[in-house]
């Protein structure tokens, strides 16, 4: 049975594509209302066109004074989705100190603000869900040419479970989501990065246990089950969907 939900204020982050985008359709789809926001406002404007209950919003998660003033222009906050993210492609010896610090800087740390400041709301209603976007490259999988990468989506596994255990007696959930490798606009550009699009599509379609990627839609519904009531008892949880990838 598909659950509803109905009455409920979804934020959610990077929506104007991918796994936010199809978070934020998602929700819309069973009753939510979704503020989605993303740094591009020409796409955060063209998902929220047309589409009862979405509201598009340009946001650099990243900017602390923008984050504050748009979660003070809102209705309280039932469901907050964090799904900003960089890949960074290297080992520990191709990461410069600027690679580092953009990786951690949007993998992990617009989480920790967006996350500082919805909270309250959420504690002021004693209730909330907070779903992050980790990856299963993490401190689930090392994966070849993923270490800053993977050490910033550890760091939300981390963040998830500690929320959770803060926070676990106030009403609030956290639970994490650890998708593999999912068909994206940002998966395309960096395979043609490559130089060879198709070569590097075939290879990383090779490693995949059940010969294809995963979509943006098959993440989201993970994220409106972690979102509702049907799954009140959960928390502090990381759950893959990378289609094998991680046996």
């Amino acid at each position: 049975m598909e659950q509803s939900l109905e009455g409920k204020t979804a934020l959610v982050t990077a929506a104007a594509n991918g796994i936010g985008r199809a978070s934020a359709e998602a929700l819309v789809n069973r009753g939510a209302t979704v503020i989605a926001t993303d740094i591009d406002a020409a796409a955060i404007r063209s998902v929220a066109e047309g589409t009862q209950n979405i509201e598009g919003h340009a946001l650099d998660v990243l900017d602390t004074d923008a984050i504050a003033a748009l979660i003070g222009s809102l209705p309280p906050l039932q469901i907050l989705v964090n799904c900003a993210g960089w890949v960074h492609d290297g080992t520990i010896l191709d990461c410069e100190d600027a690679d580092w610090d953009r990786a951690f800087n949007l993998n992990s740390k617009s989480l920790y603000q967006v996350t500082k400041a919805v909270l309250p709301g959420m504690l002021t209603h004693g209730s909330g869900s907070i779903v992050n976007i980790a990856s299963i490259v993490s401190s689930e999988k090392g994966v070849p040419r993923r270490f800053v990468y993977g050490a910033s989506k550890a760091a939300i596994i981390g963040m998830t479970k500690s929320i959770a255990a803060d926070y676990v007696q106030s009403g609030i959930r956290c639970n994490a989501i650890c998708p593999g490798t999912v068909e994206s606009p940002s998966l395309k550009d960096r395979l043609k990065a490559t130089g060879d699009f198709d070569k590097a599509h075939s290879a990383f379609t090779a490693r995949q246990p059940m010969g294809r990627f995963g979509t943006p839609d098959e993440i989201a519904e993970m994220v409106c089950y972690l979102a509702g009531d049907m799954s009140a008892f959960t928390t502090g949880q990381a759950f893959a969907i990378d289609g094998g990838w991680s046996i």
